[in-house]
């Protein structure tokens, strides 16, 4: 069989169906965003499929391969990842930390020292006003009682620590 007699046999309808099928999806490997590539090229590859398959059998053979050489390029895609040579829209690079000027809760050291009231009882957690602001405080693990005169001792991220004086 020359090559002439070897394009000729080919089914050029599904072949076309199934390299545009995977050309889509791995483009929607390497640049995720909202699925038109990734829809369009699965739709493309069930057309391919169902032009292909003669047999249900078939089908399913079509459907293995399909499915494994798009494993084998979700792993190249998840490698690359990895390696941090994707795309700098899909991997994240920037820190989000207290250096760089961010701050992911608010700031609640302004408190320490504060002089307030329990608002209820701590036991060890509940209420306490300081400033006219209500805040959830914690007491160092001793029961104060509600309308007890309390002071910020320590905070921790959101978590206040008072004492009684």
């Amino acid at each position: 069989m020359d090559i002439f007699e070897f394009l000729t046999s080919i089914d050029w309808l599904p072949a076309i169906a199934f390299i545009i099928g995977f050309v889509l999806v791995i483009i929607e490997m390497f640049n995720p965003g909202f699925g038109v590539p990734g829809i369009s090229g699965v739709l493309s590859l069930i057309v391919g499929v169902i032009l292909m398959a003669s047999t249900p059998l078939e089908a399913i053979i079509l459907v293995f391969i399909i499915t494994v050489i798009l494993g084998i390029a979700l792993m190249v895609v998840f490698y690359l990842a990895s390696k941090g040579k994707l795309s700098k829209r899909m991997v994240l690079s920037e820190k989000l930390d207290s250096e760089s000027g961010f701050n992911g809760t608010e700031d609640l050291k302004y408190f320490l020292g504060k002089e307030g009231k329990a608002l209820s009882v701590l036991r060890p957690s509940g209420t306490g006003e300081f400033d006219g602001l209500k805040l959830d405080v914690v007491s160092q693990g001793e029961f104060i009682q509600k309308g007890s005169n309390i002071r910020v001792i320590r905070v921790e991220g959101r978590r206040i620590v008072v004492d009684d004086y």
